[in-house]
């Protein structure tokens, strides 16, 4: 492909990403007042996505043309699967409580009939606004909504997204996503007072974060050699295998003529479906122990030169091209967010469940901890597990509402 870029060599190009990753995060961490409230209100990975798009958009570099994104999607994307899902503790989260639980999986659920249900509202409203392809960019902001950035990337391939409608969606995820986080904050600033008047029972969150306290304090180490080398060997391991049983399954499946309608016949679909139960499958064995080196760090790190790969496809000019989508978008979270309330209120649920169970969904490893440390900084790993608890239902559960979009568009 034929490129006007200033940079088309691939390896300055990932240079200048990194770069400018490291730059974001580390500002992100600067006691400067001015940053510090730059990015109170500009979350990091907001940056992450658009910091490449600008530089697309002004011909530093040109996202069309360059194999990073391929690169990324095929072999990191399935590694950080791996090893998001590798850490996490079923036992654990069944402790937490039905009622953690239970509205965590709300969450969920609202979000996977959440997606389809708006579609129907604005097809009676404004038609055109949820038309065409629509829903295909809708299943990004589900997998983003459902697991995180990686569920997201996954979605953007499996259902075959547009990049400039991806890059509007990327922008609706993350301004709508915000705007329920600040009410969520706002509901832990108020948590008490909230749980009296509904009568909840936080006797568990207390024995809870008294718990956590316990593990930490046994668990943390400084992650050896050998234990890096062990990580890389389960990401990129699982990666390979993937690899080789979805080619031929994707194949199999293509001689029904059904099989495209549900992606069965992608063989990214089950490069994605396969790394992510290898790594269900790696969390209940020794491998496991890999957390405490770090396994999640290091996938996190690989799913940020991803998220910035897929920034440099964007088109800013077409990101505000259809203000409606972001109307659809609140009418998502707002369905979402009644559900949660619903069932909340009919559990007696305390707030902390509630607000920690949607934003382990809506807003995943990122910032669900820094839901949970709103209630208290000791039960901001609850955040997490919630987190990569949902990224092992992100492949699938998303799947399912882009699916039942799909139905709802016609």
């Amino acid at each position: 492909m034929t490129s006007t870029a200033l940079i088309e060599n691939d390896a300055v190009v990932l240079g200048l990403l990194a770069v400018t990753l490291g730059a974001v995060f580390w500002t992100s961490q600067s006691p400067h007042p001015w940053l510090r409230a730059f990015y109170k209100y500009v979350p990091a990975l907001l940056l992450c996505y658009f910091i490449p798009a600008v530089y697309n958009t002004v011909g530093l570099i040109d996202g069309e043309a360059s194999q990073l994104y391929f690169i990324s999607s095929r072999y990191l994307l399935p590694a950080t699967l791996v090893l998001l899902t590798l850490s996490i503790d079923l036992p654990s989260v069944a402790r937490l409580g039905p009622k953690a639980v239970t509205m965590f999986l709300t969450g969920t659920v609202g979000v996977v009939i959440g997606g389809p249900i708006a579609i129907l509202i604005w097809q009676l409203f404004s038609p055109d606004t949820v038309d065409g392809d629509t829903w295909r960019g809708m299943t990004a902001i589900a997998g983003s909504w459902i697991g995180g950035g990686a569920n997201q990337a996954a979605m953007k391939e499996v259902f075959d997204v547009d990049n400039n409608l991806f890059g509007t969606m990327v922008a609706v995820d993350i301004i709508v996503a915000n705007l329920w986080m600040a009410v969520l904050l706002w509901m832990a600033a108020n948590a008490e007072r909230l749980d009296a008047r509904r009568g909840a029972d936080t006797s568990g969150i207390t024995a809870l974060r008294q718990r956590i306290e316990s593990f930490q304090a046994e668990n943390a180490r400084i992650a050896s050699l050998p234990e890096l080398m062990f990580i890389m060997a389960a990401a990129f391991g699982c990666t390979g295998a993937a690899h080789a049983i979805g080619a031929p399954i994707a194949a199999w499946f293509s001689q029904f003529r059904w099989a495209a309608r549900l992606s069965f016949d992608s063989s990214f679909f089950w490069i994605v479906v396969l790394a992510t139960s290898f790594g269900l499958m790696l969390s209940f064995t020794r491998v496991k122990r890999l957390e405490g080196a770090g396994a999640s760090k290091i996938g996190s790190a690989m799913l940020y030169i991803l998220i910035a790969s897929i920034g440099m496809h964007m088109n800013l000019g077409a990101i505000l091209s259809d203000p409606k989508l972001f109307g659809v978008g609140l009418s998502w979270i707002a369905i979402h967010a009644g559900l949660l309330l619903l069932v909340g209120r009919l559990i007696r649920a305390p707030v902390f469940y509630l607000a920690v169970g949607s934003q382990a969904n809506i807003g995943g490893a990122a910032s669900a901890p820094v839901v949970a440390s709103a209630f208290h900084p000791a039960l901001a790993p609850v955040g997490v597990l919630l987190a990569v608890f949902g990224y092992a239902l992100g492949t699938y559960a998303a799947w399912a509402c882009g699916q039942l979009m799909r139905l709802a568009a016609g």
